[in-house]
């Protein structure tokens, strides 16, 4: 089942099960993609899919930051609420050590020697971990083996 059709019938789901926060979740990947669908002209596959959830996903847990310096702890629980149901639709998230191994692989192959070279070897990396990881960390385990 492709990954729009099981957005619908997840969506179908939580309407029967009156699940609201569900519901506006996978509504709003909806019309994220519908907007782009509509945008260029073109029928969004599974991989641009889940570009589009990576990118939510990135923005979720940018306003957390924001809602807990404004105390507000109701919107900080709903905010990760849907950070789940967003990470459902995702690949498996890679863990640190598995984000490490790959970096590590990379800085071998583009023989990389200083933090000038974190661009060519984030250009590297992004490809393999796309969607199974957030670049912010990425980033940080890049600058731990360069100095």
């Amino acid at each position: 089942m492709s990954l729009k059709n099981k957005l619908m019938e997840d969506m179908k789901t939580s309407m029967k099960n009156k699940d609201t926060l569900r519901k506006n979740t996978i509504t709003m990947i909806r019309a994220s993609i519908k907007q782009k669908e509509v945008d260029e002209r073109i029928e969004l596959d599974d991989k641009d899919i889940i570009d589009i959830i990576s990118k939510q996903l990135k923005e979720k847990k940018n306003v957390i930051e924001e809602f807990e310096k404004g105390g507000r702890q109701d919107l900080v629980e709903q905010t990760e609420k849907e950070i789940e149901i967003l990470l459902e639709y995702l690949p498996e998230q890679l863990t640190e050590e598995e984000i490490e191994e790959i970096v590590k692989e990379v800085i071998e192959e583009v023989d990389a020697k200083s933090v000038k070279d974190m661009g060519i070897i984030m250009k590297n990396v992004m490809p393999k971990i796309k969607g199974r990881a957030d670049g912010g960390v990425v980033n940080k385990i890049v600058r731990k083996y360069l100095k």
